[in-house]
């Protein structure tokens, strides 16, 4: 596989002061839960109400969003890739960072693809707790992990040191972690207690084609759903027994798709980043794209989506165009 590295600019914090800054109000601080201001971008009112960057983030600090969850209260849950963190952020726009990950004795120049160590895929069980992803390229610390609240992070299950654990998603039926590692091309499995892990699927459909292959992931309605960023593929994958059943390309020609979220109750209809295009789509159940956000909204390379209620939450990391990542909040149209 050629590996392609891409080189992030993240400086130290004595080497950069710089504040978040939350909103594009000029406000000090402002609500992350409620209506959006005016959108004022191309995307038809049919398909975004309004949108708005809720919270700009430190790129000096290393805070990239990769991943994020929300909680009904509206708090969201990020990891930082840059600075290896999981942080909160309030519904004031407050950031609070809940725990940060060592690095590795060589400083994670060893992370498949990408040469440096990054928290990656999120989720929050209905307690509180979290469970994340870090990818490090060391055998002593890459693996999912658990951090409850106001405690530290702990490995629950160690993952392969050259891969590249990306996506999380859990099932709470049969109350088991589904993972995709982006460089080996597979989907492996954990039961919440943690423990032995198994490659559920290494599927072709997975695999890379230079750069990244399965990405984003979730489950829904017994079948898991996951992306493949280099193929540009929306995948659903029917679970039978336990098992993959064989998989469906749902959509296709979405270059650079990252994570993404189903809109509400829709079963159908995702919501996905496209993060090397700068845009949000929404697929129907068609494999139709049409686009939502760009970057003319405030877009900078889009990692992940979130949705609760008719609200998407939806991160940019910036690891191409190296400046604003952000946090934007669309509201999203009442079907």
């Amino acid at each position: 596989m050629r590996k392609r590295t891409i080189t992030i600019p993240i400086a130290t914090a004595a080497a950069g002061l710089a504040v978040v800054t939350v909103l594009n109000t000029g406000t000090s601080s402002a609500a992350v839960s409620g209506s959006p201001a005016v959108h004022s971008a191309s995307a038809t009112p049919a398909d975004i109400l309004r949108s708005r960057i809720a919270v700009r983030f430190d790129l000096a600090k290393g805070q990239m969003p990769e991943n994020i969850t929300v909680s009904p209260d509206g708090t969201a849950y990020v990891t930082f890739a840059g600075a290896r963190q999981v942080a909160a952020i309030g519904r004031d726009g407050k950031i609070r960072t809940l725990a940060t990950l060592a690095a590795p004795a060589d400083g994670g120049v060893n992370t498949p693809v990408l040469n440096f160590a990054l928290t990656t895929g999120i989720v929050r069980q209905p307690d509180g707790t979290l469970y994340f992803l870090y990818a490090s390229g060391d055998a002593a610390s890459t693996g999912l992990y658990r951090l409850e609240r106001g405690g530290a992070p702990e490995r629950i299950a160690a993952l392969p040191a050259d891969g590249l654990p990306n996506g999380l998603a859990f099932d709470q039926v049969s109350r088991t972690f589904y993972i995709t590692d982006s460089a080996l091309g597979t989907i492996s499995t954990v039961r919440q207690a943690g423990g032995r892990v198994t490659v559920w699927s290494s599927a072709p459909e997975l695999a890379p084609t230079g750069f990244l292959g399965v990405n984003g992931i979730k489950v829904r309605d017994g079948a898991v759903w996951a992306t493949n960023l280099d193929k540009g593929t929306l995948l659903r994958i029917p679970v039978r027994n336990g098992k993959p059943v064989k998989i469906e390309v749902r959509a296709s020609g979405l270059t650079g798709i990252d994570d993404f979220s189903f809109a509400g109750n829709r079963t159908d209809h995702v919501i996905a980043a496209l993060v090397g295009q700068n845009t949000v789509v929404v697929i129907d159940g068609a494999g139709r794209s049409t686009t939502l956000l760009t970057a003319a909204d405030g877009l900078q390379n889009p990692t992940s989506v979130a949705v609760r209620g008719s609200t998407a939450y939806v991160t940019s990391a910036a690891y191409l165009t190296s400046k604003d990542p952000n946090l934007i909040l669309a509201a999203l149209p009442r079907r």
